[in-house]
């Protein structure tokens, strides 16, 4: 039995507000991908949590979920991420966009066994790129880090904690998939319909 992070109690927080500016100002979160809304893909991903909190407006999909909002809403993900983490209670969590339709529980899992022995791990994608809202933590760490923080950007939060990089196979369906814009949103509906 391993002994660590995977093996921990998690949380997870989903950050489904912002204002969706190059999704048109619509609900991105609560657009639908394979007949389910996106932060239902995600959710999904997370249901080995303990504790699922969404950061956004209440949408009646995730009626087990903590909901709560940034202040102000729609500040952006540092602010959401305070809100969030207020309300994890695991010494891990799960901090995700909530428009990753491809993500998957095995994929956490990853990033919790990655994670052992270090502040956190972020996927990675194809190009090697920190993917920020996609990641594990330790909940302390982030506390931490968040109480001396005075910037807006995540990869500023996050990157001087110098987290795991786990890097997946991509495959047609890639965990790190999101969908900023709606043809993006479209490309993910098509990939759905694929056979695997």
């Amino acid at each position: 039995m391993s002994t660590g992070p995977a093996s921990e109690a998690f949380d997870a927080v989903l950050l489904a507000g912002g204002r969706a500016r190059r999704f048109g100002g619509a609900d991105k979160p609560g657009a639908t991908v394979g007949g389910r809304a996106l932060v239902e893909w995600v959710a999904a991903a997370a249901s080995g949590a303990s504790r699922l909190v969404v950061v956004g407006p209440p949408r009646g999909v995730l009626p087990d979920a903590v909901l709560v909002r940034e202040d102000p809403p729609g500040a952006g993900p540092v602010p959401a991420l305070r809100a969030g983490l207020a309300e994890v209670r695991a010494p891990w969590f799960a901090l995700l966009a909530a428009d990753l339709p491809f993500l998957r529980p095995a994929h956490l899992a990853a990033l919790l066994d990655a994670a052992r022995g270090r502040p956190g791990a972020v996927l990675v994608d194809e190009d090697g790129r920190e993917q920020w809202l996609a990641g594990c933590w330790r909940a302390d760490a982030l506390r931490d880090a968040l109480a001396g923080y005075p910037g807006a950007s995540l990869r500023g939060l996050l990157g001087p904690l110098e987290p795991a990089a786990v890097a997946l196979p991509a495959g047609a369906r890639p965990p790190w998939y999101d969908c900023d814009t709606p043809e993006e949103l479209a490309r993910a509906e098509r990939l759905a319909r694929e056979p695997r």
